[in-house]
């Protein structure tokens, strides 16, 4: 089976940025065809680095969310928040 015809979703093809859903969703399907093996050296390069770049985009997900829950988190411990509650948001 040659990598143009696997099942990985190309969701860089639409010249936009995955969803973080959407990259971790390709890139377990990645993984999974790396593990399997039966690839051709070339199709495992390409598989990888497609892999590392959705990686890439994972990490850039993640540490938005890191951020703004820091954000958040700091807002809340400000004195006069105005939160009487402890519920977190």
């Amino acid at each position: 089976m040659s990598v143009r015809t696997s099942r990985v979703v190309n969701v860089a093809a639409d010249d936009r940025t995955p969803s973080y859903e959407q990259a971790r969703e390709e890139l377990t399907e990645v993984v999974r065809r790396l593990e399997t093996g039966g690839l051709t050296l070339e199709q495992s390069i390409e598989l990888w680095e497609r892999g590392e770049k959705l990686a890439a985009v994972c990490e850039e997900w993640l540490q938005g969310a890191r951020v703004k829950l820091a954000a958040a988190m700091a807002r809340r411990s400000e004195p006069g928040a105005g939160h009487g509650d402890d519920a977190p948001f």
